[in-house]
């Protein structure tokens, strides 16, 4: 059976030559499997589409590129979203990151191993988060850079030794210094008011080395201390303790839904969703898909677990989605 594929097909190919990064690739590839008519005759192309998409994700799992264009701190975007891992030094930031991610960031018992930000992928279930590793922070001392890393990230983990002298007296004191330099910790998702000199960052705190012994009161005082201010986790790096709340947390921090893509007929393909931010409409998946999904769309179908009916519920382009909903757009 021939494949009969559409011109735009050959015009998203032809994209390929000019592509760069593995990012760029597999957005194109991804391009090349929603533009491609889905029947017997493109199995095959299908499975070899697919097959270069995970080869270019392990790639890049491998091998994290940090932007030689610009300074140290230029880091590009990639995955479902961006967390920046900051905290002091010998807090356990990139022991933290190789336990989440399994990846191997330079780890020592001795300050500042870490000398540039440098890019690494967590897994959370059917989405891949990526986690920036950062030179640690002093109260006295903030590269230049690092406050625009913040402000472009999606969200900030702060990585704190409860084994240390004074925990909370650590992350006060760099919460002052990063407010000297307009970026402010929020426990939630907030506007940046149009008067305020500061840029509101969404923050949670990971209450590091759980495990040893007589650090219970400096978790206490930290919870206490910072109750409504900055959510905090306990955890482990070096045990595992709390890591898989820690990863639930830093999902829900980023404020996306995974929403799954379904071609009438077939089942929906749930181990690559798409990542939109909470709020996005039938119409803002359909942007995701493709443009010509937009210009050329009729209806659409949605799935929700345990909700709808079998055959899903037929919505408009402004229907609200949620996470894990299924869309099946018709044009």
């Amino acid at each position: 059976m021939p494949a009969n594929l559409p011109p735009q097909y050959k015009e998203a190919e032809a994209k390929l030559k000019s592509a760069k990064t593995p990012q760029e690739k597999i957005r194109i590839y991804e391009e090349l499997l929603a533009l491609m008519p889905k029947h017997k005759g493109t199995e095959k192309l299908q499975a070899q589409l697919k097959t270069k998409i995970t080869k270019l994700r392990e790639f890049s799992l491998k091998k994290p590129a940090v932007s030689h264009h610009g300074s140290s701190f230029s880091i590009e975007k990639s995955g479902a979203g961006q967390m920046i891992v900051t905290g002091p030094p010998n807090s356990g930031k990139s022991s933290l990151i190789r336990a989440l991610t399994g990846a191997n960031p330079e780890v020592g018992d001795y300050p500042f191993t870490t000398r540039a930000a440098a890019p690494y992928m967590m897994k959370y279930e059917n989405l891949r988060i990526q986690l920036v590793d950062t030179p640690p922070l002093t109260s006295d001392c903030v590269e230049t850079g690092f406050p625009e890393l913040l402000k472009a990230g999606d969200a900030v983990l702060i990585v704190l030794d409860l084994s240390a002298a004074d925990a909370a007296s650590e992350l006060e004191a760099l919460q002052a210094r990063f407010k000297e330099k307009k970026v402010e910790f929020t426990a939630g998702a907030r506007p940046n008011p149009a008067e305020s000199r500061s840029f509101l960052k969404k923050a949670l705190v990971a209450a590091n080395k759980c495990d040893i012994e007589g650090t219970e009161g400096a978790l206490a005082e930290l919870k206490i201390l910072f109750e409504g201010r900055l959510p905090v986790y306990a955890i482990s790096s070096l045990k595992g303790n709390g890591l898989e709340d820690l990863r639930k947390a830093i999902f829900s921090a980023l404020d996306i839904i995974r929403v799954y893509s379904k071609i009438p007929g077939k089942k929906a393909e749930t181990n690559d969703p798409f990542a939109l931010r909470k709020g996005s409409t039938v119409m803002d998946m359909a942007k995701a898909v493709h443009k010509d999904f937009v210009e050329n769309f009729k209806y659409a179908r949605a799935w929700r677990k345990d909700r709808f009916e079998l055959q899903g519920v037929m919505v408009n382009r402004d229907f609200s989605l949620e996470d894990e909903d299924t869309v099946e757009i018709h044009i």
